[in-house]
């Protein structure tokens, strides 16, 4: 299967599959229309025992139509209402791919506010479950644009918590994965900092670097695997409306 056969979406999703393989039996909560299919995509090949919720109120043992409730389709196992998900996230079953509005090079994640916090800029969402989440369980982070806006020297504010603030108590069951971006994967080295696993077929090291707000090194980065025909019958039968490449547009 050539490249020219497979989408960067295509090849987003196979990354958050691969975010999620050996999570056992964890909620897994994804944010964005590729994590959603990643998780599917994991949940049908590598790691079977993930548990898909439809958004709402059930465990799905076959999900609902992409970006749809059990309503629509499906089946249903288990009634979890949203006050039992924060019995889930505080026992750590759950595994989360968040989005970010910010990401610094300790990994502190920013989906609050933009400019000072005492007079911001721009308001966004707020720190919602972004602090629980990290201090609790799994959690990685998909970015659909990377850019050096988003990828910065230090957050404005950190609402999940980083690699450099997860001490004593917060630094317990802190456990920060991965980022998938529609430009590279990025992991953490041994002093917390984000590092460059792979970088995604077609992207240069120069062009990475010029999207991040600090530096990097993906000179000797391997390539983001492709994947198989197999899976990307998956991928294509959970998006048949091809939404994936909306959100992650050819280059």
């Amino acid at each position: 299967m050539t490249l020219q056969t497979i989408s960067r979406a295509d090849i987003c999703v196979a990354a958050v599959s691969d975010a999620f393989k050996g999570s056992g039996e964890v909620l897994a909560h994804a944010v964005g229309i590729v994590p959603a299919i990643g998780v599917r995509l994991a949940k049908a090949t590598h790691t079977p025992e993930l548990a898909l919720s439809d958004g709402e109120a059930f465990m799905m043992a076959e999900a609902p139509p992409l970006l749809k409730t059990a309503a629509a389709g499906g089946t249903p196992e288990a009634w979890v209402p949203f006050r039992s998900i924060f019995d889930i996230v505080a026992s750590g079953r759950r595994h989360s791919m968040m989005g970010a509005s910010q990401i610094d090079r300790h990994g502190n994640q920013n989906i609050s506010s933009i400019g000072d916090w005492r007079q911001p800029k721009r308001q966004l969402i707020g720190v919602r479950g972004a602090p629980g989440n990290t201090v609790n369980h799994r959690v990685d982070y998909w970015v659909a644009k990377h850019s050096a806006r988003i990828f910065v020297d230090r957050v404005d504010v950190a609402s999940g918590v980083g690699n450099d603030r997860a001490t004593g108590t917060a630094g317990r069951f802190h456990d920060l994965g991965v980022i998938v971006t529609n430009l590279a994967v990025f992991g953490y080295d041994d002093a917390g900092l984000v590092k460059v696993d792979s970088i995604h077929p077609g992207v240069t090291p120069e062009e990475l670097q010029e999207a991040t707000g600090f530096p990097i090194d993906a000179t000797d980065a391997p390539l983001t695997r492709e994947p198989t025909p197999d899976e990307l019958k998956i991928i294509a039968a959970e998006d048949p409306k091809g939404l994936r490449h909306r959100e992650v547009p050819e280059p």
